[in-house]
C-alpha cells in the first residue's frame, strides 16, 4: 500500500494560510468579486438549462414529429446500443461493468489510504461521479441486452414459423394493408419497423446522458488542471506524486473516452450548464465548510486570501469552455471517422432523424 500511496513526507500537504472563520476573511473586495463571478456563472448556466430542457420537454409533449429535428433528442436504445451495428450490445455492457469495478476499487483504495478527507478534492467528486456513471450505465446496458435478446429471440421464432408455413404449401402471401400516408408507402416494405418507430428515452436515460456530459467536462478540467498546473507546481516544490494519484488522473479519462468510442449518446452543447453547476456546487461547498471550520484549501487557487483570487476564479470559469469544447470536438471527430470508414454500420444521428 505504501507503493501506491507514497511516502507522506514526499507528498503535497496543504497548509492553512489564514483563519477562514474570521469575518475579516470574508468581508473584503476580493471575496465580493469572486462571489460575483460565481453568481453570474450560476445564473447563466441555469438560464441555459431551463431554456433548453423546457423546450425539449415541450417538444416531446406537444410535437413529437418536430422532436426528431432536435439535436438533444435521445432514444431509449441509444443508452445501451453501440454506435456500430456490428458490435453486439454485450460488449458495451462488459466494458461498462469492468470500468465500474476498477473505478470503484480505486475509489475505495484511496478512501482507505487517505481517509474521508479525500472528498474535499474536486478530483474525488468527479471520480465518484464517473463511477456512478458506469454503474448506472451497466444497469441500463443490462436492461438493453435483455430487450435485445428478447427481440432477436422473437425474430427467430417468427422465422421458424414462416418456414413451417412455406413447407405446408402456403404460397400466397396476404397483401399488406395500404397506408393512407404516402410518406410511409414511399419507404417500401424492406425497412425494418424498429427504424420507423423508436421509443424516446425515459427519465433515467436523460439522467444518464446528463451525467455523461457533465463528467466529460469535469474529467477534462480535472486532468488538465492536474497535469498542467498542479504537477508543475509540485515539481518545483520537490514533492513526489504517488502511483494512486497518477492512476486517478489518467484512468478516468481513458475509461470515459473508451465508452465514448463505443456508445451512441449525443452531445448537445447546452448541457455545459450542468458541468458549470457541478463546479459551482463544489466551490460553494468549500466556502461553507471553510466559513465554519478553520481548514486548509484543497487547491491554492481557491484561497480567497490571495490578492490574485479574483483572477484565479475568473480563469477557472473560462477554462470550462475549452474543456467542454475539447470533448465536443472528440465527439465530432468520432462521427466524422466512423461515418466515413463505416458508412453502412455507423448509427449516426442523421440516420435516426430520417428513418
Amino acid at each position: 500500500m505504501r507503493f501506491a500511496t507514497g511516502s507522506p513526507k514526499g507528498t503535497w500537504q496543504p497548509v492553512v494560510t489564514a483563519d477562514t472563520t474570521l469575518q475579516s476573511y470574508w468581508l473584503n473586495w476580493r471575496v465580493l468579486v469572486c462571489v460575483i463571478w460565481v453568481l453570474l456563472s450560476a445564473i447563466f448556466s441555469l438560464l441555459i438549462i431551463l431554456k433548453c430542457e423546457v423546450s425539449r420537454k415541450v417538444a416531446s409533449d406537444d410535437n413529437k414529429e418536430s422532436q426528431r429535428e432536435r439535436s438533444w433528442t435521445l432514444y431509449e436504445d441509444e443508452v445501451w446500443r453501440p454506435c456500430l451495428k456490428g458490435i453486439h450490445p454485450v460488449w458495451l455492457l462488459g466494458f461498462r461493468v469492468f470500468a465500474f469495478v476498477v473505478l470503484l476499487v480505486l475509489l475505495i483504495l484511496t478512501a482507505t489510504a487517505d481517509g474521508g478527507s479525500i472528498f474535499y478534492f474536486y478530483t474525488q467528486w468527479t471520480f465518484a461521479a464517473i463511477t456512478i456513471y458506469f454503474g448506472l450505465g451497466s444497469l441500463l446496458s443490462m436492461h438493453g441486452c435483455y430487450q435485445h435478446h428478447k427481440k432477436t429471440s422473437g425474430d427467430k421464432v417468427g422465422n421458424v414459423d414462416a418456414d413451417a408455413d412455406a413447407e405446408q404449401g402456403i404460397c400466397d402471401a396476404p397483401t399488406p394493408p395500404q397506408s393512407s400516408n404516402p410518406a410511409i408507402q414511399g419507404k417500401g416494405l424492406g425497412v425494418p419497423r424498429e427504424h420507423l418507430v423508436r421509443q424516446p428515452a425515459g427519465t433515467w436515460g436523460y439522467v444518464f446522458q446528463i451525467i455523461f456530459q457533465m463528467n466529460a467536462g469535469a474529467v477534462m478540467l480535472t486532468d488538465c488542471v492536474f497535469w498542467f498546473i498542479i504537477v508543475p507546481f509540485l515539481s518545483v516544490k520537490d514533492y513526489n506524486i504517488n502511483l494512486l494519484i497518477i492512476s486517478m488522473h489518467t484512468i478516468n479519462a481513458v475509461f470515459l473516452l473508451g465508452d465514448t468510442a463505443l456508445n451512441s449518446l449525443r452531445f448537445p452543447w447546452f448541457r455545459i450548464g450542468y458541468f458549470c453547476m457541478w463546479t459551482i456546487t463544489y466551490v460553494i461547498f468549500q466556502w461553507i465548510v471553510h466559513a465554519i471550520v478553520k481548514l486548509w484549501w484543497p487547491y491554492p487557487f481557491l484561497d480567497l486570501s490571495s490578492r490574485y483570487a479574483p483572477l484565479c476564479y475568473f480563469s477557472m470559469a473560462l477554462l470550462h469552455v475549452p474543456c467542454y469544447g475539447i470533448f465536443a470536438l472528440i465527439m465530432k471527430l468520432k462521427h466524422s471517422v466512423l461515418s466515413t470508414r463505416y458508412p453502412d454500420s455507423y448509427l449516426s444521428r442523421l440516420e435516426v432523424a430520417t428513418k
